[in-house]
């Protein structure tokens, strides 16, 4: 029997057919307004207490320009992160999980500047140089056992680098990366392709820089990588296995480019100390 399927269902009188009177799925409940204020202060602070701390002292005092701000905030700043001595914070640098923060005597932050200490905490070595722009940022959200950031003595990190400590990141001493450069202690696991890589999971191995590494500009450190002492990163460099001590390398992968052996080199200018 032949079935004309252009035609619908008829209603009948005085009502609506069956398919009309189907329940409705219930929308998706979404988070209530406490729960989503929890989990943003949860996001920028230890404690509710302690974001109204960190975030009025920052509204107060973090804004004032010139070395009289300087003085300011080397003052109260002490009542919600760790001074070693006398540091510099310049206006509109944004700290949050302040209290995880421990800055040695002489650190600089520059304008822009932004640190997300998380519990496992960021320190900064006496004397170093954290420049305009830069990010350092633990982002450590599910409980990654070794997150941190440590950077030694006497070190620079450039303008607008970004360093993500999920796995532990450890710089040593006087170790300069110029700017743009991505320190990124994180991967993501995407073997699946049956899954969204957000529901895969995440690797955290951590990096380690040793002391006097010089980084160029735009050079990307991956997870688990080692770059021994003395080592120059070429600029652009994507660097996805341990770097030997007193090397220069450079590429996409990095490979080694030759050996820091003392052989005189010939300056391409003029060498000021």
């Amino acid at each position: 029997m032949d079935v004309d399927r252009s035609r619908r269902p008829q209603t009948p009188a005085g009502g609506h057919n069956d398919q009309d009177r189907l329940p409705l799925s219930p929308p998706p409940s979404l988070p209530t307004a406490s729960a989503g204020l929890s989990l943003y202060v949860g996001r920028q602070a230890s404690s509710l207490g302690r974001y109204l701390l960190e975030q009025t002292l920052q509204a107060l005092v973090g804004w004032v320009p010139t070395v009289a701000g300087i003085g300011l905030r080397a003052l109260l700043y002490r009542l919600m992160l760790r001074m070693d001595g006398l540091v510099a914070i310049e206006p509109g640098v944004r700290l949050r999980f302040a209290d995880h923060i421990r800055l040695g005597k002489g650190a600089y932050l520059d304008q822009a500047t932004y640190l997300h200490a998380c519990p496992a905490g960021i320190h900064i070595g006496a004397g170093t140089l954290i420049m305009h722009g830069a990010i350092l940022h633990v982002y450590n959200f599910r409980d990654l056992p070794h997150a941190g950031i440590t950077i030694g003595r006497d070190s620079l990190i450039g303008e607008y680098t970004v360093i993500r400590g999920q796995g532990g990141v450890a710089l040593g001493d006087r170790v300069y990366t110029s700017p743009m450069v991505q320190i990124i202690a994180v991967n993501h696991v995407f073997e699946d392709p049956a899954r969204p890589f957000i529901h895969q999971g995440i690797t955290a191995q951590g990096i380690v820089i040793e002391d006097d590494v010089w980084i160029g500009s735009g050079a990307v450190i991956t997870d688990g990588v080692r770059v021994g002492a003395g080592a120059v990163v070429a600029a652009g460099a994507v660097v996805t296995k341990d770097v030997p001590p007193h090397t220069v390398v450079g590429g996409v992968p990095a490979r080694v480019l030759r050996e820091i052996d003392g052989t005189p080199g010939q300056p391409r200018g003029v060498v000021y100390f």
